[in-house]
């Protein structure tokens, strides 16, 4: 297969270059000292630190090279099928290189197959999901970050779903990509993503009976006592605070 010279965003249009995240986006936390502690529990002597985190924001057209094309045949295909392409796209973000189209939950499905099937869009094949947690982020707290490629034009883009701690429920792909069955199961092992319709939503690192979900924000650290050939050092959580 030949690759597609623009895949990586080559022939990028000078007025598309996305904007430094410290001069626009959406700033949703900020964070004081290396760690974020609050209470006196950082010892890494960065307590002085002060950055806020923000998300990039959306792109304006044109976004440069095949990533308008990509946006217009998607627009066209979801028109096509009576969903207004405003309903299922939130908003369309160009940063670093990346195109990234941020996609309503209940719409996430059809956009999926709508992507893999569509001839001048055919993004065959999903990478996995990975899930992240904004603590700042009010009412979308979690994010499930999908990978496409289309192995007939050469082509990569990323798709992103949120959904509020109160209710972390995101339809899934398994249906459109065999290959995420796994993905979402380790994404719902880790953040407590629920996704809808899997065939066998259960832990996959985790034991069965654990409580919680290590790689959200608000896990505690530690908390395992671990043993040195009698010795019992006191977990983590419980020798110094980091919050």
């Amino acid at each position: 297969m030949t690759e597609n010279p623009n895949a990586n965003g080559d022939e990028r249009n000078g007025n598309a270059v996305p904007a430094p995240r410290d001069t626009g986006g959406e700033v949703i936390r900020v964070r004081k000292g290396m760690f974020g502690a609050n209470n006196g529990g950082d010892t890494s002597g960065y307590g002085g630190l002060i950055r806020t985190v923000t998300l990039p924001g959306a792109a304006s057209r044109p976004y440069g090279g095949w990533f308008d094309e990509v946006a217009d045949e998607l627009e066209g295909a979801l028109d096509e099928q009576d969903l207004l392409p405003a309903n299922a796209i939130e908003k369309t973000v160009v940063d670093r290189d990346e195109l990234t189209f941020h996609i309503a939950r209940e719409h996430l499905v059809q956009v999926a197959r709508t992507l893999r099937d569509d001839p001048a869009l055919r993004f065959e094949l999903c990478t996995g999901v990975s899930g992240v947690h904004f603590l700042g982020d009010k009412g979308r707290e979690l994010h499930a970050v999908y990978h496409l490629r289309s192995l007939t034009h050469g082509r990569i883009i990323r798709l992103e779903v949120s959904a509020p701690d109160s209710d972390p429920h995101i339809p899934s792909l398994v249906a459109v990509y065999p290959t995420n069955d796994w993905h979402e199961r380790e994404a719902y092992d880790f953040f407590g993503l629920i996704f809808d319709g899997h065939p066998a939503l259960t832990r996959i690192m985790m034991p069965d009976d654990w409580q919680g979900f290590p790689q959200r924000k608000d896990y505690p650290l530690g908390g395992i006592a671990v043993e040195y050939k009698g010795a019992q050092i006191p977990a983590p959580d419980q020798r110094r605070s980091y919050s």
